[in-house]
């Protein structure tokens, strides 16, 4: 009797939660930016009125005024999707709606915006030296790494910008990367999981077809079927230089770019990690790294 009664009690809130959110939203457009002539008319408030949402929308006005008051009516993401539009909301914004009217929300679109962030994302990484970190797109492909990723981790310009694919293809990592087998499974688990947030998305698709061609140890991991979310891996590599290093690979999503992931490595406590990873950034490591170093 509770668990039914704190249902109704969090389904009132989600209601009374979109009354609100649609009464602010229409407040804020006016009939100009609608795309509506005002006609002179006297309004006691800028904003849209409902009638007018409705028709925009292509919905019935009884029905939006149902809507805007939170009664128990059936949504389709159709009209939902076109009152969003009407009202001018946010890839956010949008989502929220979904949410509200009880519907499962789209995949995270990047708010424009948002969409320049590079530059702030480039302080972020390099700010993390002499710790190895990169930022990768939606498919795995590797978009800006710092120089701790270059002598640590062996990306450089000359490989595949994939992570997926350079994991498996990659002789400088593979030589450095201890437990290399274990951890492989694990990788390509989480691509699969990646691509699951977008199963109509054929970008994902034609990276693990690159791969499979690329790699007959990631087709037989493929077909397995594995799906892990992406979180942290523990990663020990022997670099060439300063022998073992124990890292925490964390990946990172950024709400404002669903369409990029951060992916920071910190040391961990074994085996002297973060001193040596502080000398090979040092001027003495980096003249005798001339990276890329063969392992």
């Amino acid at each position: 009797m509770a668990t039914a009664v704190g249902s109704t009690d969090r389904k009132a809130h989600r209601r009374a939660e979109l009354r609100e959110f649609l009464m602010s939203r229409r407040a804020r457009v006016t009939p100009a930016e609608a795309g509506l002539p005002d006609g002179g008319a006297r309004r006691r408030t800028p904003g849209l009125r409902r009638e007018e949402v409705a028709v925009l929308a292509g919905v019935g006005v009884s029905w939006y005024q149902w809507l805007e008051q939170g009664r128990d009516i059936t949504v389709s993401p159709q009209v939902i999707d076109a009152v969003a539009r009407v009202l001018r909301l946010s890839p956010a914004e949008r989502r929220h709606l979904y949410v509200l009217a009880g519907l499962n929300p789209p995949a995270p679109e990047v708010d424009p915006q948002s969409a320049d962030m590079c530059q702030g994302l480039r302080r972020l990484i390099e700010a993390w030296m002499p710790f190895p970190a990169h930022i990768m797109d939606a498919y795995w492909n590797t978009l800006m790494y710092n120089d701790a990723a270059s002598f640590v981790l062996g990306m450089r310009p000359e490989i595949v910008q994939n992570c997926l694919i350079s994991f498996f293809t990659d002789p400088i990592y593979r030589s450095r990367a201890g437990g290399w087998e274990e951890l492989a499974p694990k990788i390509v688990a989480q691509f699969r999981a990646a691509c699951s947030e977008r199963p109509d998305d054929d970008g994902f698709r034609t990276v693990a077809e690159e791969a499979r061609a690329a790699s007959a140890e990631f087709a037989e991991l493929w077909e397995r079927r594995d799906v892990m979310p992406g979180g942290q891996i523990r990663k020990v590599l022997d670099h060439p230089l300063v022998g073992p290093l124990h890292l925490e690979s964390t990946q990172l999503r950024i709400p404002a770019r669903p369409d990029l992931a951060i992916v920071l490595h910190t040391p961990l406590p074994e085996a002297d990690t973060a001193a040596k990873l502080e000398w090979l950034a040092s001027p003495e490591g980096r003249r005798e790294a001339m990276c890329p170093v063969a392992g």
